[in-house]
């Protein structure tokens, strides 16, 4: 059955691509990432990624589609995406020299019959303390912006991490361990398509 990716993320791509997950990319269309107030933080991630595979579902006719969002959490709080600049040297500030968790909500949704597995992975983040030269320079690249938290473990802000707890790729936006048992639960295979790559066959003697 054909996995289909909604979302245009690059890093939840790569993350498949890592894992020799074969996919194709529908995009689940806006509106997907509105936050209802007083809500779980792991009910909001689980939630928004539901939504967004049924969104991406409505407009096939078959295939299985994988939907995931990622939130930070700082003292039960979610940060989402900067609207701005200022908005992201304010996130930064708050994580700076503590603990935050990252929760990554992962739906699966089949266009066929809208039957579905839903799940999610919490990783606990420690930042070091960022000094106000640090926080502008990082700021200055934008990074930030397209990312909750206000920054990306997989991009420069790697050098702001002190340690995690938990699973890294969840952090970088879509935990491979989850999402391989909710593709087991549909009937898919992760390792299916996986091949010997060339560089890796033992040589045939002549």
């Amino acid at each position: 059955m054909e996995l289909i990716l909604a979302s245009a993320s690059p890093r939840r791509a790569a993350l498949l691509d890592q894992a020799g997950i074969a996919y194709r990319v529908v995009e689940s269309g806006p509106g997907a990432e509105s936050v209802l107030p007083g809500t779980a933080p792991a009910e909001t991630a689980v939630r928004l990624a539901l939504k967004k595979a049924q969104q991406a579902a409505a407009l096939l006719e078959k295939g299985v589609v994988l939907g995931a969002d990622t939130i930070v959490v700082h003292r039960d709080e979610i940060l989402g995406k900067p609207r701005d600049r200022g908005e992201a040297r304010r996130m930064l500030r708050r994580l700076s020299g503590g603990e935050h968790r990252v929760i990554t909500g992962v739906a699966l949704v089949d266009a066929c019959t809208g039957s579905c597995q839903c799940g999610f992975a919490e990783t606990r983040v420690w930042m070091r303390v960022l000094e106000p030269e640090m926080i502008e320079a990082y700021v200055a690249t934008g990074e930030p912006m397209d990312k909750a938290g206000a920054y990306g473990i997989q991009g420069k802000a790697a050098i702001f991490v002190e340690k995690i707890e938990g699973s890294h790729c969840n952090v970088v936006g879509l935990p491979l361990y989850q999402l391989s048992l909710l593709l087991s639960r549909m009937g898919i295979k992760p390792w299916s398509g996986w091949r010997e790559s060339d560089d890796r066959r033992e040589p045939v003697d002549d």
